[in-house]
């Protein structure tokens, strides 16, 4: 196979033995397409060094398997190797996945990455060494509920017209924010080093315009407000440079954040007073220098960043750890900012909402639309199906065509068996593969993000992501994974993610009942373990499980 230019089968035809085997490799295909991945020659993915597999041998006995694989048989991945392959049963899922995990006495950054490039362990983040990230719009819509509900709780609106948010970060997370932030009739300046992630984002039409310079993008952001049009525009320069710029000049964004991967300090960071290329060889001369430099820049960007909270912007740490980062650098009250999901997405986790999504494996982008149009006609959610029309009328397919929506409990089943009944009737091309992110409702502990200020005190209580993985395996998921580090970095997350295909028969459907009751019914019971409201409402009045506590 051809390691640089690798694209995931379409069509009909399998090239394995059953559908949920030819799922799995057009998935681990398709995140390492040249339009989906950020360095498909290294086999990363996405979110600093997320890879589909440890090494091209490894991904190369990945795909023999799922070709050799019975429908009867289960093939076992170690942190993205190929360890063996046991006889289970047909419900039971193809793969199962483990990555990263490494006893907590030992995990920490500079463990981790010395077992890693001695070839012993592999960094799957969150959705790439599940084989199932669908390129950026994958994040896209938490992006846009994150703004969304910033617009309710924050501005009493349903949109932010007239506002305008800085960020940072055009990688391939924060690509989305651009595109996010228009959707919500929002301008923004997203301030970014690399100006091929600027090109990209251009090309794949998450961002209007950029330029290299600050008083353009206010000029440009200016007239936008003014007239009404919404303007993304990214910034080429770097961040920490750029937000102290705006306090000294007592320039007060809307909104601040930040999508920089600042998770992974050794990589994912570029300090002040350096390129994206000369930061490199600083990284490879003087390590430790380098380290320090990061951190210097880093707590220079979250102090304006609660600059500008004191000063009256709605500011949010996006996930990506870099007030952790900045409390390490010495920055004692880098956390006087709050994470986005207490203060956002909270509410929606706790009904079972979450990032749900689904690939047409066939590779034709009328298959998505075909579901598009059927979600909007029949689901009676009119935030959901809202959504469903935006993305219709923006999102840019990267790889195989794929949608996101969060949808809760009920809504997914609901959906999964629509889409199933498309494929029995032969609405669809192909069979469609459901998934989601690890960052969901029940599915992650992860005190910096997912499981921040929890209700009850459990952000660090790691027993719900396994409970989940279990649940979803027993359940007929048609592959499992089990993840450690993802989105906040190594010693700070558990998650774990599921696929189940939808291939139009019996089977699929009675799985789908199960997965899909299952999956997000878990997310209800762990909030309203924690004592949230509505997650005890939803038990009580007659979900398809039971809990001892809520009757």
């Amino acid at each position: 196979m051809d390691h640089k230019n690798i694209h995931a089968p379409h069509g009909n035809i399998l090239n394995t033995k059953g559908w949920s085997q030819e799922a799995a490799l057009r998935l681990i295909m398709n995140n390492l397409d040249p339009m989906v991945a950020k360095d498909p020659e290294n086999l990363i993915v996405y979110g600093g060094k997320g890879k589909a597999a440890r090494n091209w041998e490894a991904f190369d006995k990945i795909i023999e398997s799922l070709k050799e694989l019975e429908n009867d048989e289960t093939l076992l991945i170690q942190s993205g190797k190929p360890v063996g392959i046991f006889r289970t049963t047909r419900e039971s899922p193809r793969v199962l996945i483990v990555n990263a995990q490494i006893v907590p006495r030992w995990a920490t950054d500079d463990i981790f990455w010395d077992l890693e490039a001695r070839g012993l362990t592999m960094f799957g983040q969150m959705t790439a060494g599940s084989w199932i990230y669908i390129g950026t719009q994958g994040v896209l819509q938490g992006t846009y509920e994150t703004l969304n509900a910033l617009a309710r709780k924050v501005y009493h609106s349903d949109n932010l017209e007239s506002k305008w948010f800085l960020s940072a970060g055009l990688g391939e997370m924060g690509g989305a924010q651009p595109l996010a932030a228009k959707m919500n009739r929002c301008t923004s300046i997203i301030v970014e080093i690399d100006i091929e992630k600027i090109r990209r984002r251009l090309r794949d039409k998450y961002l209007d315009t950029y330029t290299d310079s600050l008083d353009e993008a206010l000029k440009l952001k200016d007239e936008s407000i003014k007239n009404g049009k919404h303007l993304s525009i990214g910034l080429l320069g770097n961040a920490a440079t750029v937000y102290n710029e705006l306090v000294n000049r007592n320039i007060i964004p809307d909104i601040v954040s930040d999508q920089t991967a600042a998770h992974d300090i050794n990589l994912g960071y570029v300090p002040e007073g350096y390129d994206i290329k000369s930061f490199q060889k600083f990284r490879e001369d003087n390590p430790e220098e380098f380290k320090r430099r990061v951190y210097e820049s880093i707590v220079r960007e979250v102090n304006a960043m609660i600059y500008f909270k004191n000063h009256g912007a709605a500011v949010f740490d996006y996930g990506n750890d870099i007030r952790t980062r900045a409390l390490e650098g010495g920055l004692k009250n880098a956390f006087d900012i709050e994470g986005y999901v207490p203060a956002y997405i909270r509410d929606l986790f706790a009904i079972g909402s979450g990032p749900f999504r689904w690939v047409a494996l066939s590779g034709n982008p009328d298959d998505i639309y075909k579901i598009d149009d059927a979600i909007i006609k029949n689901i009676d959610d009119r935030h959901l199906t809202d959504w469903i029309k935006l993305a219709k009328r923006y999102v840019h397919f990267q790889g195989l065509p794929a949608r996101i929506c969060y949808a809760s409990y009920g809504e997914r089943e609901r959906i999964g068996l629509m889409i199933n009944d498309m494929v029995k009737n032969g609405d669809l091309e192909a069979p469609v593969a459901i998934g989601r992110d690890h960052h969901d409702t029940g599915s992650v502990a992860s005190p910096y993000r997912e499981t921040e200020a929890m209700k009850d005190g459990s952000d660090a209580i790691a027993d719900w992501p396994i409970l989940n993985a279990l649940l979803n395996a027993v359940s007929g998921a048609s592959w499992v994974s089990v993840h450690h580090g993802g989105g906040t970095g190594i010693g700070n997350a558990i998650h774990s993610g599921f696929v189940i295909v939808a291939d139009g028969t019996r089977e699929a459907e009675e799985r789908i009942r199960r997965v899909l009751n299952a999956d997000p019914g878990l997310g209800v019971i762990r909030h309203a373990d924690a004592g949230y409201e509505s997650s005890i409402n939803i038990i009580k009045s007659g979900a398809r499980f039971k809990s001892p506590y809520f009757k």
